[in-house]
């Protein structure tokens, strides 16, 4: 079956099935867009820009800064930001000189930053002024040798620049930090370093570029080995679905944060690739989207479920232009249909919903943007990217429509685990990355996802699975957000809970939503448990966190 690849005959004929990858450091893409236009602007943060010679030069500072400093090519760096120009350069500059980057989310607490540093073995991280505390608390556990500290205020524009550090005194943010001793100024040392160019030559097929680690949904995060040609492969395979850009004159909303591997391929490697501007949003808020959808004009906005249904509930939406919106990719949790049908009418963009995951670079799958497409599914194989749904404990082939596990083989899929053998060899099996979802394909080679292996509810002798039940309440006028999952059940096992997040100013009762539920779903699917909640735990690209839903109903 997965030799045939019925989807090709619905790929749109500007996209091929095949494409050459070039073999070269994954940094080469941002150089070349900067010899090609040095004058436009690459980065816009909070109202300053940064154009591509003056990413490239602190860049080239960087690499060397990092060469000063005693790391060699192959160490690890952190970089523990949230989108901002400094997040950015140490990216560039960590794969210049032929470091590994690290990508570290701001917001660990310190037992997982401990984890993660003494895991990556990294040598350097890069982080705020805001974090130092907490990143000075765990160093010592760890082999950090150098903190390099950055700040908000340091590619700010004037006036905003000076007003920052006032204002976080006056909310009582302490930003002290006390250097020497391996702690470092960001811009002293830019300041202080050669510009000269420099790029690593690498082995592109073995030399991992970066190590990121998985959200951790069960127990500790491991760290996913990318090579440089995985994440060239998974930039060029997403930038040729979006066959309709325009090099050089793309803007990229990054509200998605670049620490994620969502958004570092489909924002930053592809921005960097197509020499367009990014528009950096150093955190998710719904007012500052749509202001600067209305007045910077993006053209492509990658994003979580999560992002478009605050966009398409707020009462500004309406108000304000949101025109210039031509691509949303939707990625990291399921999309739903009222979601993308609502937010296609606001934009007049095309909104589709894609499918990866932190192995594969991430995107693997992803609905036709402007061909035929179909709602509910995660769409097509990439080009290059074979895929099969597979019965999970003997690994034969299963026949078209039905359910399984999906594994996919492709340019893009990981090296492996950092330092972890045995779970990359129950993982990759014969080339095939065995991703833990279930889906099912169906005879236009269309992939549908019906949900994580792990989530699959049983109750009663019967698999549930849960997203079927959260696109009915989705479906609901009065449901803002919904969530369901397995919870204990002496009778039958497991019983179906739902957690709801209803749209202010609405009401909705257990009886209301119980009706609506058996009027579209079968008697065994249906919620025997529903919990109304202010907010649902989500990672910080919008995923839902079942895990947590769980926790609090054990320790309840």
């Amino acid at each position: 079956m997965s030799g045939a690849k019925p989807w090709l005959r619905h790929y749109p004929a500007e996209v091929a099935p095949t494409y050459e990858y070039p073999k070269h450091n994954l940094a080469q893409f941002m150089i070349d867009s900067a010899h090609r236009y040095p004058q436009r602007n690459a980065l816009h943060f909070m109202g300053a820009n940064l154009t591509y010679r003056e990413l490239l030069d602190a860049s080239y500072r960087f690499a060397h800064a990092l060469q000063d400093l005693g790391v060699l090519p192959g160490e690890r760096v952190s970089i523990m930001l949230p989108n901002c120009p400094s997040a950015i350069i140490a990216y560039y500059g960590t794969l210049l000189m032929g470091g590994i980057v690290v990508m570290t989310n701001p917001l660990y607490v310190e037992r997982e930053l401990i984890h993660q540093l003494s895991d990556s073995e990294a040598r350097v991280i890069v982080t705020l002024d805001l974090l130092f505390n907490r990143v000075q608390k765990a160093k010592v556990h760890t082999a950090i040798q150098h903190v390099i500290v950055t700040s908000i205020k340091d590619y700010l524009p004037f006036p905003k620049n000076l007003l920052y550090p006032i204002k976080m005194r006056k909310d009582g943010t302490p930003l002290r930090v006390v250097y020497g001793e391996g702690v470092h100024a960001f811009k002293k040392l830019l300041r202080a370093a050669s510009n000269e160019p420099t790029c690593a030559v690498v082995d592109s097929d073995e030399d991992i570029a970066l190590l990121q680690y998985t959200g951790g949904t069960t127990g500790f995060a491991k760290g996913v080995m990318l090579t440089h040609s995985n994440l060239i492969a998974n930039t060029i395979q997403t930038s040729r679905w979006c066959y309709r850009r325009e090099e050089g004159g793309d803007r990229f909303l990054g509200a998605i944060p670049v620490f994620h591997v969502f958004g570092l391929t489909v924002l930053l490697n592809q921005s960097m690739y197509q020499a367009g501007m990014l528009i950096l949003i150093p955190r998710f808020d719904v007012d500052m989207i749509l202001d600067t959808i209305h007045k910077l004009k993006p053209t492509i906005f990658p994003g979580a479920p999560t992002m478009y249904v605050g966009l398409i509930n707020h009462k500004r939406a309406k108000e304000l232009d949101l025109s210039s919106i031509n691509i949303c990719v939707s990625g990291s949790a399921p999309l739903p249909l009222e979601v993308q049908e609502r937010f296609e009418e606001l934009t007049h963009g095309r909104l589709i919903e894609g499918y990866g995951l932190t192995e594969a670079s991430p995107v693997t799958h992803a609905n036709p943007i402007w061909g035929f497409r179909k709602i509910g599914s995660i769409g097509l194989p990439f080009p290059d990217t074979d895929v099969k749904v597979v019965d999970s404990d003997t690994g034969e082939e299963l026949p078209v429509g039905v359910i399984g596990e999906i594994a996919i083989k492709g340019p893009q899929v990981m090296k492996g685990y950092w330092k972890r053998e045995k779970e990359t060899a129950m993982t990759l099996k014969n080339g095939w990355l065995y991703t833990g979802d279930m889906g099912r394909m169906d005879e236009d080679g269309f992939f549908s996802i019906v949900d994580r292996k792990k989530d699959l509810i049983i109750a009663g002798g019967y698999n549930i699975y849960p997203r079927e039940i959260e696109e009915v309440l989705y479906e609901h006028p009065a449901v803002l957000e919904a969530a369901v999952a397995g919870v204990p059940d002496e009778y039958r096992g497991e019983t179906v809970k739902a957690f709801i997040v209803v749209k202010p100013g609405m009401t909705l009762t257990v009886q209301e939503l119980d009706t609506w539920c058996r009027e579209r779903l079968a008697a065994y699917k249906v919620p025997r448990k529903v919990e109304f909640r202010e907010t649902l735990p989500k990672t910080m690209v919008g995923k839902v966190l079942r895990r947590k839903l769980l926790e609090d109903e054990t320790t309840a």
